[in-house]
């Protein structure tokens, strides 16, 4: 395996550790995490799991939801900041230094400064994720996890099933859509913004993914606060970076790599997606969002034969409670179960009446951009209770979003090979195709580091990140004496959360409390560096078993990796 060049060792040793800092700065990350993810045994095991029984036989979308519940069933949300340690501002922009300026970083990236839209925060962003009790310049490094890092959080206390953060869900998502469902790669597009991460996926009216869950396009316009949290990331920030199989586009970056004919292709259907005609079941979700302009409107409805009326904001109230809506053909229901007392047997002054409002939109339909109909609609939405240009300015923002996309108008086209893997393939094919690529596509060299195989990558980022970027277990062991220490690490599992040869990290193995002897002898070796610094240390890897040498001493663990190498560290 041929050395990594100085100059990319940073890069490379990255996608190991694969923080969001990282991936900002190095893109190919993103997909490089993918593609170790569509090659990892876990996912291709789902197939066999019988909640996927007959789903060759669904329709995409009821494919999607079926992934959708395994997902939530098995993995939940996490942004703990002592899962992966801390760093600090000044070490991690004179890491970068060479590769984007400060200023682009803190603008850009929400751990350096980036706040976002005022809108999106009512708090400041370190008391936002929890960073207020340490120092200023304190960060934390919010690894992405692998498959197999977020399957093992079930090993952690208080965790009963796997965990990831949100790059780590949105990668994991992607490639079980590829793999279990069956999409195309070209159909699922990656997107970061400077606090998020999820995908698009162009099937039918197109959906997203966001975190756990999904948004189809209804959904979207539904009016929930559910879904008022799912569109934070893509109504207040830009759009940091873009990814499909034939490349990414990235905010920062003079070049991008995409096939711009995609790249069109995805903003096309992300934007039928992000926009909606005006009909009434529209209207009645946008009031369940914005419900400062439902005093503006009443409800008849008939009661024991006579007709009767209530405030919008009342029957609003009722939907908490109830399986019924407002805005669908249930809202009958629904007011058959509100009390009586809540009702007006005349109209109310002042206020529009929701059924001659469902009756217009039946002979009247209404889009956005058609300054005519709106004017049409906003005859009928006068009311004295509020703005009336102010309600339909709000309401022509909720049915029509344009984000703020990366624009490849001024930069060069540098593309790469596409990534020729289709969802009718096996796993070792698939493996096989992605190695032929890697001195094609920088991403499909990265993904072999990102995939942990030390038998195809060069060991040197590794051990670059281990020694480097793993703080966890530092802490952890600071009051341990060093025979403690080499104790405690015997006693451990000799399992790795990784098969073959590949390998954990020394916070990895530390968090999940289990490694093979040689994820072990490096973690004893990163925490004995810490502690003496000028001690010399040899490394000697054999298939079977490891042994590492200290200044006094020789450690020996039993490896089950396969693997062959001596090093000094």
């Amino acid at each position: 395996m041929p050395s990594v060049p100085p100059e990319d060792l940073e890069k490379y040793s990255s996608a190991i550790t694969l923080s969001d800092m990282e991936i900002f700065v190095f893109p190919e990350l993103l997909y490089a995490l993918l593609l170790a993810n569509i090659m990892s045994p876990l996912i291709w095991k789902w197939r066999d799991d019988p909640w996927f029984a007959k789903i060759d036989k669904m329709n995409p979308r009821r494919k999607i939801d079926r992934l959708k519940q395994y997902i939530i069933d098995h993995y939940e949300f996490n942004l703990d900041l002592d899962t992966w340690g801390l760093t600090d501002k000044k070490t991690e922009l004179a890491r970068f230094a060479p590769f984007i300026d400060t200023e682009t970083i803190s603008a850009s990236n929400a751990l350096f400064g980036y706040e976002g839209d005022r809108h999106y925060f009512d708090l400041d962003i370190r008391r936002h994720f929890g960073l207020e009790k340490y120092d200023s310049d304190i960060i934390p490094y919010w690894k992405t996890e692998t498959i197999e890092a977020m399957t093992a959080f079930a090993r952690r206390k208080d965790y009963r099933t796997g965990a990831g953060e949100c790059v780590s869900l949105s990668t994991l998502y992607a490639a079980a859509l590829f793999i279990v469902c069956g999409i195309p790669l070209e159909d699922i597009f990656l997107m970061a913004t400077p606090l998020h991460s999820q995908n698009f996926i162009a099937v039918n009216d197109g959906l997203l993914t966001n975190n756990r869950r999904i948004v189809t396009k209804n959904m979207w316009f539904n009016g929930t606060e559910l879904t008022e949290k799912a569109q934070r990331a893509l109504r207040h920030e830009q759009i940091t970076m873009v990814f499909n199989n034939t490349g990414f586009v990235h905010c920062v970056y003079p070049e991008y790599t995409m096939d711009p004919a995609h790249y069109e292709r995805f903003r096309k259907k992300i934007g039928d997606y992000l926009s909606t005609e005006i009909n009434f079941e529209i209207l009645a979700n946008f009031l369940r969002q914005h419900s400062r302009f439902q005093k503006c409107f009443q409800i008849g409805h008939e009661r024991h034969g006579r007709q009767c009326w209530i405030p919008a904001e009342k029957a609003y109230a009722y939907e908490h409670n109830s399986p019924y809506k407002v805005s669908d053909n249930t809202r009958g229901k629904l007011l058959d179960e509100i009390d009586c007392d809540e009702f007006y047997s005349t109209q109310l002054p002042d206020r529009i009446c929701m059924g001659r409002i469902e009756q217009f939109f039946k002979d009247h339909p209404i889009q956005h951009y058609d300054d005519e109909s709106m004017a049409k609609l906003g005859e009928k939405l006068d009311c004295r209770n509020a703005q009336k240009n102010e309600m339909l300015a709000e309401l022509a923002r909720f049915v029509h979003l344009e984000p703020e996309f990366p624009d490849i108008e001024n930069k060069r086209s540098n593309p790469w090979r596409k990534l020729e893997i289709t969802p009718d393939m096996n796993r070792e094919g698939i493996i096989e195709r992605i190695e032929s690529m890697r001195t094609e596509n920088r991403s499909a060299d990265l993904a072999f580091y990102a995939w942990r195989d030390l038998s195809r990558t060069d060991w040197a980022p590794f051990l670059k990140a281990a020694f480097e970027r793993n703080p966890v277990c530092i802490k952890a062991v600071k009051d341990l004496s060093d025979g403690s220490l080499i104790q405690i690490l015997t006693s451990l599992p000799s399992e790795s959360i990784y098969d073959g040869p590949r390998l954990a990290q020394p916070d990895e193995v530390w968090n999940y409390q289990t490694g093979d002897g040689l994820e072990k002898a490096v973690l004893l070796a990163v925490v004995w560096k810490k502690r003496h610094p000028d001690d010399p240390m040899e490394l000697i890897v054999k298939p079977d078993h490891i042994e590492l040498t200290l200044s006094e001493r020789t450690v020996s663990f039993a490896s089950a990796k396969g693997l062959n190498n001596r090093l000094s560290l």
